[in-house]
Order: C-alpha cells, then sequence, then structure tokens
C-alpha cells in the first residue's frame, strides 16, 4: 500500500453544475476564510464566478464540459489534487456526463474526499483533518508521487 501525504494546505477542487452553481457560490462564501487557507482550483465557469466573488486566487481549469472535469480528473490521478467539492446535479441530464461519472470514479480510486453536495462540503470542510496533515492511502501506484510539501 502506497502512502501519499495531505499536507494541512490541501489543495481543492471546486466544480458545480449550472443549476448548482449558486448554492456553491453562497457556500463559498460562507466558507471563505476557511477556503483561503487552501490551494483552490476549479473548472471554468464556476472558477471565474468564484474569483470574482471570493476574490480569492482560483486556478482554472477549462469549462466541465470542454474538458475541465477531466483535467480535474488527472490532476487526482497525478496526485497534484488532494479533495474535490462537486456540487453536481443528478437530476439534470449533462452533455457530459461520462466524464462526470469518470471523475467521480477516479476520486474513489485515489481515495480522494469528495463533496457532492453542501452537507457534505460541510462536514468535510468543518473536519478536523482539514488542518492536519493526513496519510491517505493508496492500493494503487499513482502517474508520480509529489515529495511532500509540493
Amino acid at each position: 500500500m502506497l502512502t501519499l501525504w495531505m499536507e494541512p494546505r490541501k489543495r481543492i477542487a471546486l466544480i458545480a453544475h449550472d443549476n448548482c452553481k449558486a448554492d456553491l457560490l453562497d457556500w463559498a462564501r460562507f466558507n471563505r476564510d476557511t477556503l483561503a487557507q487552501h490551494a483552490l482550483y476549479a473548472t471554468g465557469t464556476t472558477g471565474a464566478l468564484l474569483q470574482k466573488e471570493l476574490g480569492l486566487t482560483i486556478h482554472c481549469f477549462l469549462s466541465g464540459p470542454l474538458g475541465g472535469d477531466q483535467q480535474v480528473g488527472a490532476a487526482i490521478a497525478e496526485g497534484r489534487l488532494d479533495f474535490v467539492i462537486f456540487f453536481w446535479d443528478p437530476l439534470e441530464p449533462q452533455p457530459h456526463d461520462v466524464d462526470v461519472k469518470a471523475l467521480l470514479r477516479i476520486a474513489v480510486v485515489y481515495n480522494v474526499p469528495i463533496a457532492c453536495n453542501r452537507a457534505s462540503a460541510d462536514f468535510l470542510l468543518s473536519s478536523p483533518l482539514m488542518g492536519a496533515s493526513y496519510p491517505r492511502q493508496l492500493r494503487i501506484q499513482p502517474l508520480s508521487t509529489p515529495s511532500r510539501g509540493d
């Protein structure tokens, strides 16, 4: 088994489907001070909205339907992301549904915490583990193994 360390400053991906963007923005405003302590990443449109609303630096991937979900999945597989907040809409068909399922699958495969709604995001973000180093156990070998402190 391989251990990847998540440092106290987590690398968090923030994603929201169109019908969930307002909820993610509201949640992020409420949690701005906590989010500011971490490195933030987001898919295109969501990232632009968050950066404007929060005044924080957000590293943006492409828009989800244009490959952003796949970029987030690749970043997880490469050990460049620790955490995912993905407010997705299970009631609305998505043209990139295959990419969404692949992203959810890769997060589970790489043992990355993923919150898919406001309640799970609240519980994860308020966990005492958010401010601590955490040994994430993997049963697979990632594409790259970042050193502690990357």
